[in-house]
């Protein structure tokens, strides 16, 4: 009875809504009413609380959302009398009632996003045994060093943790490759890395040949691993220490739970945070996916695979044959598979591992262009909307994941329509301008007071356009490509760990200085046209404006793509631990106030003993006060480098000279041993940032930053290419060259010593 009278209302309001969405009212009722709408969502925001106000917000909002586009489908449409105006104006449509969609998918998915408490502390004897996998391809030492020393440091059982470094670096395919100097480098690697395994206790594996990427290489793994869990760490991912206590006892929860996924938290910023500056004060661009979107997904049991810091059921994926390869975005892929086998997903939202993230514009595109082909891969090759096994709603969180990357094509419609007037006068739509305050304006400020309500601490306003801006230019061929060819893209590393020495502009950034200079040249004409041409209409106004809001995202889009100079290796991470250093025989007790893979920041405590502080002089040994387990060293060796006067007390930056592999434990336990270091960073920058605020901060960019662009053109020839070096790190011990040539010869033989028995340290090579 009760479930009838719910589906009766739900029926009663829709067609409520309907009526008064297709009521015809004058320009001046529907401004009044836009107006009031706006007043209550602000009296709503300001003192509603719990599910109720939120759904009245929501709704409120979803109703002038689609009144504007009733409006714009049945009163703006140019004539069929006027077929370019007509063609271009549908285009321009299409791409409107794109973004209506996606918003309208957005609020269903996000409405109520679902809150996991944490997890109790269970016996080590319930506890399931763990292989965790670390696929490598090209990635430095230090990098894999510091990843798997974190990853034996977590607070598990040791006899039900293995930890595998899966090496695709390393294969017998590179290893026999036909230029000689490749196939040595291969081998080198080889030798190394298993040397590193051996010391640091991991399993070292490759395989014979390099098929179906990532997910080949992991599923290499498979056959020999026998864990009951499979926890899957990008090599540049390095876990806190509680990733496992704080995760994997979901598993004993659900007996069909085959994922748990949690955020992707980077050290460094993205290029578009590094150029903007806005790395310490605004959200990172993947924050609102991982604080709202996906918890939003794993209210509908539709949270899915991220390819990285994420536990993985092995007898799920058995019945799927392991990780799906088809796509080069094996991860979702994987995820859709066992979602539509009936297998469950959940997201723990808490930041348990410290990644890196692309330095350069050009490696975010293209690494975004990979993600962007693989989504598209899965939705032509397994369309979720024709896949047996999901329900309604995990079909349409599958599709808005992947309908999402259409937004390139209406990003670059947006664009460029106004021009169409400006330069052309073909009427794209047809308003004047009380309708277009009265629909438009508010139409605008609605969405993004929506969005705001919804996101505001986890992105500031406009900022979603700069990024869609900024990728559409780009990603909108790699996606046309796919649409012709579904099996042509192929899986490429993005390039991380680049130091940038000097200011340049990117090699991609041209473009957008086209599109600046087309839109500025629009501004000019639109100022002209209005006030020097006979029966130029307001229209000119409305068009005008638009133009004007566009030349403020292109503006700071060339801020993004003028590229500051990065010559700071190492992301630091902000800690909170005390030691001692030792030096010459003194012993003097500090506070260690941050922390890299390259090295630390100091400073003495009030009761530490004099101490002659010398830049490249002073040397010695760090011991970190410990907060759990350091295995088989207990210090590290550090070098002063410079030193700093920060809120008017002397700290001191010392440098990692080179490391032994034990002592990547001791790196491993000051960076990642607490667990709330990376959520205290995110919320010291998740500071709600409201409408006006946040609009004030885009105009500013995009006034501000073309000039900074501008002046990185005058650059003399000599200085226009950047600097880009690899990120070199300390070496770890030196291996004799005849014993070096030994290992290489039997890493040629197809049964190895070190296949054939575990090495001393109690490491398996494989």
């Amino acid at each position: 009875m009760l479930s009838g009278l719910r589906i009766f209302a739900w029926l009663g309001t829709g067609l409520l809504a309907v009526a008064l969405l297709m009521q015809p009212v004058s320009v001046d009722a529907q401004l009044s009413l836009s107006l009031t709408v706006i007043v209550l969502m602000i009296f709503i925001w300001k003192f509603g609380r719990g599910k109720l106000a939120r759904q009245m917000f929501l709704a409120l909002g979803s109703f002038v959302v689609m009144r504007y586009l009733y409006w714009r489908v049945t009163s703006t449409m140019p004539s069929l009398n006027d077929p370019l105006g007509f063609g271009f104006g549908l285009v321009l449509l299409m791409a409107e009632f794109y973004c209506v969609v996606v918003l309208v998918i957005s609020l269903t998915v996000n409405a109520d996003p679902l809150e996991r408490k944490p997890l109790e502390r269970e016996e080590d004897d319930k506890l399931p045994t763990v292989d965790v996998f670390i696929p490598t391809y090209n990635e430095d030492e230090y990098i894999l060093a510091t990843t798997i020393a974190a990853a034996k440091s977590m607070d598990y059982p040791a006899d039900k943790l293995n930890v595998w470094l899966l090496d695709d670096g390393g294969t017998d395919q590179k290893c026999n490759d036909k230029n000689p100097e490749k196939a040595a480098a291969a081998q080198l690697r080889r030798v190394s890395l298993q040397r590193l395994c051996q010391q640091l206790g991991a399993i070292y594996l490759t395989r014979k040949k390099n098929e179906h990427a990532k997910a080949g290489n992991m599923n290499n793994a498979l056959k020999v691993a026998t864990g009951d869990i499979v926890l899957v760490f990008d090599a540049d991912h390095a876990p806190f220490r509680s990733f496992l206590r704080e995760t994997v006892g979901l598993f004993n929860k659900d007996p069909r739970l085959f994922l748990v996924q949690t955020p992707h938290v980077f050290l460094n910023p993205d290029p578009i945070e590094k150029n903007l500056r806005t790395f310490d004060r605004m959200p990172s661009e993947n924050e609102m996916f991982y604080s709202v979107t996906q918890r939003g997904l794993d209210k509908w049991n539709g949270s899915f695979f991220c390819g990285s810091a994420a536990l993985l059921r092995r007898s799920a994926l058995e019945t799927v044959g392991g990780f799906s390869g088809i796509t080069i975005t094996e991860d979702c892929e994987t995820a859709l598979d066992l979602h539509s086998t009936g297998w469950n997903s959940a997201f723990v939202e808490k930041p348990l591992i410290a990644g890196l993230q692309p330095e350069t514009f050009a490696s975010f595109i293209g690494q975004r262009s990979r993600w962007a082909q693989g989504m598209f891969q899965i939705l032509l090759l397994k369309n979720p909307a024709m896949k047996p096994g999901l329900s309604m709603i995990q079909r349409v969180c599958y599709l808005s994941s992947m309908t999402f990357w259409f937004f390139p094509f209406p990003r670059l419609i947006f664009m460029l329509a106004p021009l169409t007037y400006i330069f052309f006068d073909i009427k794209i739509f047809v308003s004047n301008l009380d309708e277009a305050i009265a629909y438009t304006a508010t139409y605008i400020v609605i969405n993004l007071m929506l969005q705001n309500y919804l996101y505001g601490s986890v992105r500031w306003p406009w900022v979603s356009e700069l990024y869609e801006y900024l990728q559409g230019v780009f990603l909108a061929k790699a996606i046309v490509s796919v649409l012709g060819n579904p099996r042509k893209p192929t899986f490429n590393v993005t390039a991380k760990g680049l130091t940038l020495d000097n200011d340049h502009l990117s090699e991609l950034a041209w473009p957008f200085f086209a599109i600046w200079g087309a839109l500025f040249a629009g501004g000019l004409m639109a100022t002209w046209r209005y006030f020097f041409e006979p029966g130029v209409s307001n229209l000119m106004v409305v068009v005008g404006a638009w133009n004007t809001f566009n030349m403020l995202i292109a503006g700071a889009a060339l801020g993004s793509v003028a590229e500051r100079k990065q010559p700071d290796r190492h992301p630091r991470l902000t800690i909170t631990r005390k030691g001692v250093f030792h030096s010459g025989g003194v012993k003097i007790p500090v506070a260690i106030e941050n922390v890299s893979a390259g090295g630390c920041a100091i400073r003495p405590l009030e009761d530490a003993p004099p101490f002659d502080w010398r830049v490249d002089d002073t040397e010695g040994r760090l011991w970190v006060e410990p907060m759990g387990e350091v295995v088989k060293a207990e210090t590290i060796p550090i070098v002063l480098k410079h030193i700093s006067n920060n809120k008017g007390q002397l700290q001191y930056g010392f440098e990692f000279p080179e490391l032994k592999a034990e002592e990547y434990y001791v790196l491993a336990d000051l960076m990642y041993a607490d667990s709330d270091a990376l959520p205290r960073f995110l919320r010291s920058r998740r500071k709600h940032k409201n409408v006006f605020a946040g609009t004030w901060q885009f105009i500013f960019w995009g006034m501000v930053e073309p000039f900074r662009a501008f002046s990185y053109m005058r650059k003399k020839p000599h200085e226009e290419a950047p600097v880009v070096e690899e990120k070199k790190a300390p070496e770890l011990p030196h291996v004799e060259t005849t014993w070096l040539r030994k290992l290489i010869a039997i890493a040629n033989t197809k049964d190895t010593p070190q296949a054939r028995k575990p090495a001393e340290s109690g490491a398996k090579v494989a």
